[in-house]
């Protein structure tokens, strides 16, 4: 039988290194590959083809969430799995927003794990049950009319507002490329993914976008 591979991505080896060990316990599961921060993972992605990563959001270089948007755009099939000691549900809507499919609380992978991976493994959703319980009541208050949600938040990861500006600029898609030590593909994957978060139809209304936030002058 064909084991599940996992990527682990996190800036402390000691807590990977017993993550490997708790994880090697299960036969059917193989780590394939580490990564210290995230462009060590897309580095990875380019010579191996994971069927999941399991990543910190605080790490070096590249922070987890930036690192969610680029594998997205080079691995859209790949599982992304959330384990942190961030109890902050502003970091929970982020990650998941950005396209998380589980979040574990590192405290509590010793007996959440296995769980979050089965199900993130069969694409469900999975949130520590400390934070979910939050989450509930967050939306029993929404339904109550108690608070009210707040619409216009700022859509974009910084490598994409980097793009806009660039975009704005009057930089080519191979300009881009070059500036940010991307490939083509990338860019145009920034580019569709820009235009689908913001609606907008064509490039001027992406210019349009940018004075108006100030990303150009």
């Amino acid at each position: 039988m064909e084991k599940y591979s996992i990527v682990l991505a996190d800036d402390h080896v000691l807590f990977r290194e017993g993550l490997k060990l708790l994880i090697g316990q299960k036969p059917d599961l193989e780590v394939v590959g580490e990564a210290g921060d995230g462009l060590e993972i897309l580095e990875l992605l380019s010579r191996i083809n994971p069927n999941m990563i399991i990543l910190d959001i605080s790490m070096p270089n590249m922070r987890g969430i930036e690192a969610i948007h680029e594998i997205q755009i080079i691995r859209p099939d790949v599982k992304l799995l959330i384990l942190t000691m961030h109890k902050d549900k502003d970091y929970l809507n982020k990650t998941i927003s950005a396209g998380a499919h589980g979040y574990v609380l590192k405290e509590d992978a010793h007996k959440e794990l296995f769980s979050a991976i089965e199900k993130v493994r069969n694409s469900k959703l999975y949130v520590s049950p400390k934070l979910s319980e939050e989450l509930a009541e967050d939306w029993a208050r929404i339904q109550r009319h108690e608070v009210t949600v707040e619409h216009d938040q700022e859509l974009l990861t910084n490598r994409e507002r980097e793009v806009v500006k660039l975009i704005a600029e009057g930089k080519t898609s191979k300009d881009i490329a070059s500036l940010l030590h991307i490939s083509n593909r990338t860019v145009e994957g920034h580019r569709a993914k820009i235009m689908e978060k913001l609606n907008l139809k064509n490039t001027a209304d992406l210019i349009k976008y940018a004075v108006k936030k100030g990303y150009t002058e």
